[in-house]
């Protein structure tokens, strides 16, 4: 990289832009360069991170076809928010992309999507978490896009330009302009660079929304409604806060050291940001095809092959987990149905076991083909929210969790992703996340109800779970919960 390149092998060149020009309103300009001595955190830390609004977007080795690429942008040419979907349906049906081989994204709509949809995309009868002002979805659409190839280990630099705002010549050229001096930012970029992590692990002590008592009353009332019939299962959870005492990208790089998963990100809005390492896709679109991935039931990977493979044979022979991942599974199916072609819907992956950085998962996988009048925000709304994070029957469980769970749950249980130029997307549940906001870091922590459930012991999965949120905050292994607001 330490080349000066005068003249720039760009894609496309002049004669290929202008002939997307006509029939495109975004146009990438690239150039593919070789990165075998940086990794996407020294990329970010050194391109994106005092931008104001960025994203990184990782995955955890294992899987080739979802962590052969990580993804970086920076300096937006629009932030959307609001409440109102159609206006996402909207702004991306006005900017259409072309497609590139071998190029799973380049640009589009970058951010997340709250919980609180719900009470815009189902009719529920307890709305007391329904907030009239609250901001339901915010995307940015980056002008800037880096694509770190891990398998080829090379670095695409992407400029998306608009050619009919702005004239072929001037976003032509602006754009090469830019890529020379991405390039004269990393030909000055030392690996040496001290960009170390330090780790000064203590006890803390975090504020919670519930008592102990007050969940466990809440798990009480939850089980009354299911041996009423009302419900199968409910996904309950509570809220933790902290004091943000850590730079916020620090701690994402703690998290995804700790918490290796298929999605990892850290999107930094300005005075909003969302760190994250979910384990589970909430819905994919890919050539027309629409993939959902649900996962429940889960053991601990020890590291040791038999007492793994002893403890997989186990996950697959308990009846029920197997009851409450079908459940999830016919969920799933019922959610796709609504947006593709009658009869494509299946199920292609029944009951496999997947393992990730500390556990194994029962996972299946359920896809369809969209049908053509429906475009990927419709098939987002199919599936919001998950049901591993509400429950069944869906829309009765999102109104028990309205009606027992103190606070709204913001960005917890909604999703986070991608929806692109060409019309594909990817978005995984958010679990597993942090925001941060006026120097507060918070999370949310779930557990699943049925009818057997004792709750001392859903109350502790919730704090286990904080707990290794906590760690990735303060780098504290163990912490110490005041149980909070309403005590």
């Amino acid at each position: 990289m330490s080349k000066v390149y005068s003249e720039l092998d760009l894609t496309p060149n002049w004669e290929e832009y202008c002939a997307y020009a006509k029939h495109y309103q975004v146009v990438p300009v690239m150039v593919e360069l070789l990165a075998d001595t940086f990794t996407p955190i020294t990329l970010y830390q050194h391109l994106a991170l005092d931008k104001g609004i960025s994203f990184l977007l990782e995955s955890a080795p294992g899987n080739e076809k979802m962590a052969r690429f990580s993804f970086i942008g920076y300096d937006p040419f629009k932030v959307l928010t609001g409440r109102n979907l159609e206006v996402v349906s909207s702004q991306l049906f006005n900017l259409k992309g072309p497609p590139i081989a071998g190029l799973p994204f380049y640009g589009g709509a970058v951010g997340y999507f709250s919980y609180g949809l719900v009470y815009e995309l189902e009719n529920l009868r307890s709305c007391r978490h329904a907030r009239d002002d609250e901001e339901l979805f915010r995307l940015m659409f980056p002008e800037k896009v880096l694509v770190f190839d891990h398998r080829y280990h090379t670095l695409k630099i992407v400029i998306n330009t608009l050619p009919q705002k702005e004239g072929e010549k001037t976003a032509y050229r602006r754009a090469q302009d830019s890529i020379k001096e991405i390039i004269g930012k990393l030909t000055n970029l030392t690996t040496s660079e001290n960009w170390a992590l330090t780790i000064k692990p203590e006890r803390s002590i975090c504020n919670a929304t519930m008592t102990k008592r007050d969940f466990c009353t809440m798990v009480e009332k939850a089980k009354d409604y299911i041996k009423a019939g009302d419900i199968f299962q409910v996904v309950l959870s509570q809220r933790f806060s902290f004091p943000c005492l850590e730079a916020p990208f620090n701690i994402y790089r703690r998290l995804r050291r700790l918490n290796p998963s298929p999605y990892m990100f850290f999107l930094d809005f300005g005075e909003l940001k969302l760190i994250g390492a979910s384990p589970e896709m909430l819905v994919r679109l890919e050539g027309g095809i629409v993939e959902t991935r649900p996962i429940a039931g889960t053991r601990p990977r020890t590291g040791q092959p038999e007492e793994d493979l002893r403890l997989a044979r186990e996950l697959l022979a308990d009846e029920k987990e197997r009851a409450e991942h079908l459940m999830l599974v016919d969920l799933g199916r019922n959610d796709l149905g609504k947006v593709c072609r009658p009869g494509s819907v299946k199920v292609t992956e029944f009951f496999k076991v997947e393992e990730f950085s500390h556990v194994m998962h029962l996972v299946s996988t359920v896809q369809g083909e969209v049908e053509k009048k429906f475009n990927p925000v419709d098939a987002l709304k199919a599936v919001f929210p998950a049901g591993t994070v509400s429950g069944a029957p869906k829309i009765r469980a999102m109104e028990i969790i309205d009606e027992l769970e103190p606070v709204p749950r913001g960005p917890y249980a909604g999703a986070v992703g991608y929806i692109s130029f060409t019309g594909e997307m990817n978005t995984c549940i958010t679990i597993r996340t942090l925001w941060i906001k006026d120097e507060m870091v918070y999370f949310q922590a779930g557990a699943g109800i049925v009818w057997d459930s004792d709750p001392e012991r859903e109350y502790q999965e919730t704090i286990n779970k904080a707990q290794a949120m906590v760690e990735a905050i303060t780098g504290a292994a163990e912490f110490r919960c005041n149980g909070g607001v309403n005590k």
